[in-house]
C-alpha cells in the first residue's frame, strides 16, 4: 500500500546519489516528486525512470533560483507537503590552506542553501491542512560531519553542523503547525560525491583509489560504505504519518559510527 499517496516531494540535489534514491523510495510511496538541481542531464535520467516527476534546474545558492523552484514545483503538483533539502558539495584542505572563496563554497551550498530551500517553501508547509489530513515534513541531509569533526574539512563540518542547527530550530519553531523537521546525518555513502572524494584524495596524496576507499571505510565500524537506499529508507520512515512525533532529531546512518 503506498503510504504517502497524493502528497507532493520537492527534493533538491535529485538527480544523483541519496537525492535519486530518495527520490525513488518516495516515489514507490505514492508520492507526487518534483526533483531540481544545477544539472539538467542527470535531473532528466532520474525522472524517466519515475513517472510524473517534474524536473526543475535551480541553484540553491541563489534566492532568487529557490523561490522559482517552489513556484515550479507548485506549478506542476500542486502545494508542497514534504520538503527534502539534500543538495550539497565537499570540498577539503587543511585549514592553513582553506581560502575564504572555498570556505564561502561550502557555506553557500550546504547551509544557505538548505535555507534558503526552507524558507522558499515554508508558505506551502504551513498552510493549513487539507480535509483528509495529510503530513507535512522538512528533512534536510545533513552528515556524520555534522555531527563530529573530520580532518582537513573544516568548511565542510562547519556547515553540515549548521545543517543540523537549523534541523533544530525549525523543528522547536513549526512543532505547533505539526510540520516535523529532522536532519539525517550519513557516514561516507557510495555517490558521485564520495567517488570525487577519492579522486581528489589520489590526486594530492598519491595513494591508490583501492587504499583510499579501505581507509576511508574503516571509520564505519561496520566497515563499507553507506549505500543510499539506507539513507532514502531513513527519510521514507521520516515522512510517514507514523513518525509525526519525531522532531528535530539529528539521525546518523552510519554504520555506528561516533
Amino acid at each position: 500500500m503506498a503510504r504517502l499517496e497524493g502528497m507532493h516531494v520537492l527534493i533538491t540535489g535529485g538527480g544523483t546519489g541519496i537525492g535519486a534514491a530518495i527520490a525513488a523510495a518516495l516515489h514507490a510511496e505514492g508520492a507526487r516528486l518534483s526533483i531540481a538541481g544545477r544539472r539538467h542531464a542527470p535531473l532528466a535520467e532520474t525522472a524517466m525512470r519515475l513517472t510524473g516527476t517534474h524536473v526543475i534546474e535551480a541553484d540553491v545558492t541563489r534566492e532568487a533560483d529557490c523561490a522559482a523552484m517552489v513556484e515550479a514545483a507548485r506549478a506542476a503538483h500542486g502545494a508542497v507537503d514534504i520538503l527534502i533539502a539534500n543538495a550539497g558539495a565537499a570540498e577539503s584542505a587543511p585549514l592553513a590552506r582553506t581560502d575564504l572563496a572555498q570556505w564561502q563554497r561550502m557555506i553557500d551550498v550546504n547551509l544557505t542553501g538548505a535555507f534558503l530551500t526552507v524558507r522558499s517553501a515554508l508558505p506551502d508547509l504551513v498552510r493549513a491542512p487539507s480535509s483528509g489530513g495529510g503530513v507535512r515534513r522538512i528533512v534536510l541531509v545533513a552528515s556524520t560531519a555534522g555531527l563530529k569533526g573530520y580532518p582537513y574539512v573544516a568548511a565542510y563540518c562547519a556547515a553540515k553542523h549548521g545543517v543540523v542547527g537549523l534541523a533544530r530550530a525549525l523543528a522547536a519553531e513549526l512543532a505547533p503547525r505539526g510540520i516535523t523537521a529532522n536532519a539525517v546525518c550519513p557516514g561516507f555513502t557510495e555517490t558521485p560525491l564520495l567517488a570525487g572524494s577519492i579522486a581528489d584524495i589520489v590526486a594530492k596524496t598519491g595513494r591508490s583509489a583501492d587504499d583510499t576507499r579501505r581507509l576511508l571505510s574503516a571509520g564505519n565500524p561496520q566497515g563499507r560504505f553507506v549505500e543510499p537506499d539506507e539513507v532514502a529508507a531513513a527519510v521514507v520512515w521520516l515522512c510517514l504519518p507514523a513518525s509525526a512525533s519525531v522532531t528535530g532529531q539529528a539521525i546518523s546512518i552510519s554504520g555506528g559510527e561516533v
